[in-house]
């Protein structure tokens, strides 16, 4: 690993004026548990309010940086299209909940409204880490954020040494850096969901829930989103995952493997080559410029394996890789190697399953 060292600004003092315009309305109980804490997770919004994997991911890397005390508050955004987060399905060692109320319909989404929550968040206690997942979501509001709070983030950080010095994977993940983080007395990392396990939400939270006043804000407004709709599970989460590369030849060729998916009960994913061709949407686009995904089985189908993909499934607990290729390079990571045209063995596997 390569010793980097990163962030030499300090944080600057807040005014009493800006202390007051951030002042939550709360219990006093509630306004001590938010000061003990000593850890911020910001929370994923969800359209039903339920804990995201990613978020968990997070609170375990929380959980780590404050040597399991207990002491993390989360902070949850809400708007017209988002509920609150459920704290009953929260993790035991989250003790105090920040809660957002956002303008608009999806205000939690803008990388300027969660960031001023975000600060205004951070000036509610006295934390000493803010903690997010590396997703789409984090990777928005992260640097913004951190420009506000006057600190320089480390970001897609895979473990931590201690509450300074992270481990990050540079060079499309062929190399990790040893980062030292010297921001004080704040320091803000985003973590790499896959590198950490789930928080264990089964035992619920009992965490005091304190109200966030938060500015608004005018420099954007949310026009829309177009989601495709899929019964297949979130390619993020999915425990198995079945993807195609350039040598499945056309999108037309893809009801192939989603009927091995199907099968498995799993989510379809695609490499870059695939998606830059036209034959499925970026959103199916698994690596460095895609989604990280670590399910517990991965099929690579007509995909050679390059670094840009590996970057983003060579987490996965067990590869399985089809390629007529004897020389891809995909082979050297899988678990599991059939060389085959996969327009044969894809269907015979799908029959057999």
């Amino acid at each position: 690993m390569f010793p980097l060292r990163v962030g030499a600004s300090k944080l600057v003092g807040r005014s009493s004026a800006a202390t007051a315009r951030h002042r939550m309305t709360a219990t006093t109980m509630s306004a001590i548990s938010v000061r003990d804490a000593s850890t911020l997770v910001v929370a994923e919004p969800t359209k039903d309010g339920a804990v995201s994997a990613s978020t968990l991911s997070a609170i375990t890397a929380a959980v780590q940086l404050d040597g399991g005390t207990g002491k993390i508050a989360l902070l949850s955004l809400s708007d017209g299209s988002h509920p609150p987060v459920d704290a009953t399905s929260l993790p035991s060692e989250v003790q105090s909940i920040l809660q957002a109320k956002l303008d608009g319909d999806s205000g939690a989404l803008l990388a300027e409204t969660v960031a001023e929550a975000v600060k205004a968040a951070a000036e509610c206690g006295t934390f000493t880490h803010v903690v997010a997942a590396s997703s789409k979501f984090g990777a928005n509001f992260i640097p913004r954020a951190g420009a506000l709070l006057g600190v320089s983030p480390v970001p897609d950080v895979v473990e931590i040494l201690g509450e300074d010095t992270f481990v990050r994977p540079i060079y499309a993940g062929n190399a990790l850096a040893k980062v030292k983080a010297t921001d004080a007395p704040l320091k803000m990392i985003s973590i790499r969901p896959t590198a950490f396990e789930k928080a264990d939400a089964s035992t619920g939270s009992s965490a005091a829930v304190t109200d966030l006043e938060v500015p608004s804000q005018s420099l954007t407004e949310w026009t829309g989103e177009s989601v495709s709709k899929s019964d297949r599970p979130d390619l993020g989460s999915a425990s198995v995952v079945v993807s195609g590369g350039r040598g499945m030849k056309s999108g037309d060729n893809f009801p192939i493997l989603e009927s091995l998916a199907d099968k498995l009960g799993g989510a379809v994913g695609a490499s870059r080559a695939a998606v830059d061709a036209g034959f499925v949407p970026n959103d199916l686009q698994v690596g460095q410029t895609g989604k990280v995904v670590a399910p517990d089985l991965y099929i690579a189908a007509g995909i050679s394996g390059a670094i840009q993909h590996l970057s983003g499934m060579k987490d996965s607990k067990t590869i399985v890789a089809i390629n007529k290729d004897p020389e891809a390079p995909i082979f050297q990571v899988a678990d599991y190697g059939l060389v085959e045209d996969l327009f044969k063995a894809v269907p015979e596997l799908t029959e057999k399953v």
